[in-house]
């Protein structure tokens, strides 16, 4: 005997509208979970080097302090390590850190 075609129900998404349509003149939603991606962190430093002294700039457990520069990594988004004169080592992004006298 002969094996009969399987036949699958239509799936339910079928009949959906496409999510993201919006009326003509609507700004369309943004999710508020959307991660905000600064573009300008992918940019290497090249005025900061070893042993330089840098603030931290940006926004976080040492921002504001003054450190110095210990390593630096230039992968896909530059970050250099830094001992901060407290004696804490961090890994910071290049995009936030400002050499002292600038």
């Amino acid at each position: 005997m002969a094996k009969r075609k399987q036949s699958y129900p239509q799936a339910k998404t079928a009949t959906r509208q496409p999510r993201g349509t919006t009326l003509s003149g609507d700004t369309p939603m943004v999710r508020p979970t959307v991660a905000k991606i600064d573009l300008a962190a992918l940019e290497a430093r090249t005025d900061i080097s070893v042993g330089d002294r840098v603030t931290i700039a940006g926004g976080g457990l040492y921002a504001g302090e003054q450190a110095t520069v210990e390593a630096v990594n230039h992968g896909a988004i530059p970050t250099m390590m830094v001992r901060t004169d407290e004696g804490k080592a961090r890994r910071v992004r290049g995009v936030d850190l400002r050499r002292i006298g600038e």
